[in-house]
């Protein structure tokens, strides 16, 4: 518990700094915000132009798909805040600075992690509730202690998938010279995450349930609450599910960080 307490006032203390850098440039900070909202109001704004045309999509109501994309939305901002640094890996890697993560007597994961909080991610924390809230209240899914206490567990179920998808994107840079395309290619399969699998056909539905969990960002953690009366096995492992798949992913970003030997220059 010890050795907890320590990395909590580590980040913290990192946490601050960063936090210090970023509203020193505060004209960034909001304008890197209202960029994120207005991605994210495009999206929304995609939603109400398709419903236009279609009453439902597979039998998901105009509010249900809104439910699932707000619930996405959400459950996309930790590794927006707080794994963004996952981006710069490949760079770190080929210039050779990565090896002053490798001296400190810390473990490495946590110490490149923690080193960058993205700001932009509060603007789609701020967006993504609205969206959550107001297709709650349009579905009209009772406010109740337990459903509100099974949503923020199956955020976090969620959310640790998306980060385990970016961390072992990112920790191929280990073995790949060039790996930016990997990371942009995880990064869009989340694009997919806001629709119901039940959309999508066979090799597709095994693809994005075993292989890139994609499913688990949006559509089985939400479907515990959305649709309470026809809840999958799959639901119900999500947080099981999540914590094996951030800790194979953090295993994986780990043993490349351990073969890392720097450029040889």
């Amino acid at each position: 518990m010890s050795r907890l307490g320590f990395y909590i006032k580590i980040y913290l203390k990192i946490l601050k700094q960063d936090l210090k850098s970023k509203m020193s440039y505060r004209a960034d900070f909001v304008i890197s915000n209202i960029g994120m909202i207005l991605t994210n109001l495009v999206g929304f704004l995609s939603f109400i132009i398709l419903f236009e045309n279609f009453e439902e999509i597979n039998g998901w109501t105009k509010y249900e798909m809104l439910f699932l994309y707000g619930f996405s939305l959400l459950a996309l901002t930790p590794v927006q805040c707080f794994f963004d640094n996952n981006w710069n890996l490949r760079f770190a890697v080929e210039s050779g600075d990565f090896i002053k993560y490798c001296f400190r007597p810390i473990n490495i994961f946590f110490y490149y992690i923690s080193e960058v909080f993205d700001v932009k991610g509060l603007g789609q924390l701020v967006f993504g509730g609205g969206t959550l809230v107001y297709a709650w209240y349009k579905v009209g899914i009772p406010v109740t202690f337990r459903n509100i206490s099974l949503t923020c567990v199956s955020l976090f179920a969620a959310s640790l998938f998306m980060i385990a998808v970016m961390n072992a994107a990112a920790a191929t840079c280990f073995w790949i010279t060039r790996s930016g395309m990997v990371m942009v290619l995880a990064f869009k399969f989340k694009d997919y995450s806001k629709y119901p699998i039940s959309i999508f056909r066979g090799v597709f539905r095994v693809l994005f349930t075993f292989i890139i969990p994609i499913a688990y960002i949006a559509y089985y953690p939400s479907i515990v609450v959305l649709r309470p009366d026809n809840i999958p096995v799959l639901s119900w492992i999500s947080l099981p599910l999540g914590l094996v798949f951030f800790y194979l992913s953090y295993r994986f970003w780990m043993r490349g960080a351990r073969k890392y030997s720097g450029t040889g220059s």
